[in-house]
C-alpha cells in the first residue's frame, strides 16, 4: 500500500493524453518545476482496469508543499504531450 502524501503535496492533473504514461508525467513535471530526480515522488495516470488504457487524468506527489504550489503556477493550462493539462491540489477521497 502506498504511504499517504502530506497535504498539498499531490496534485490532481487532468486532460492528459491517451499516451501519456507514468514515466512521461514525471518527467514532464520534474522538468517543468526546474527540478531533478526526488523532486517527484510519484506519478499516476490513471488507467481503465479493463481495457488498461488511460482514462485521461493522473495525480503527482511532490517532496514539499513549495515545489507542488510551483507545478500548479508553472504547469497549469501547460503542454503535456501534445494536450493542454489543468492542474490543481488533489483532493481527498470524501472531499
Amino acid at each position: 500500500m502506498a504511504a499517504v502524501a502530506a497535504p498539498g503535496t499531490r496534485l490532481f492533473i487532468g486532460n492528459l493524453s491517451w499516451n501519456t504514461n507514468d514515466e512521461s508525467l514525471r518527467r514532464a513535471f520534474e522538468e517543468g518545476v526546474g527540478g531533478g530526480p526526488g523532486t517527484v515522488t510519484d506519478a499516476k495516470v490513471i488507467v481503465d482496469r479493463y481495457t488498461g488504457r488511460s482514462r485521461g487524468f493522473g495525480f503527482v506527489t511532490f517532496s514539499s508543499v513549495q515545489l507542488a504550489e510551483t507545478a500548479i503556477s508553472r504547469m497549469n493550462n501547460a503542454d503535456v504531450d501534445g494536450r493542454q493539462v489543468r492542474v490543481d491540489v488533489a483532493s481527498t477521497r470524501g472531499d
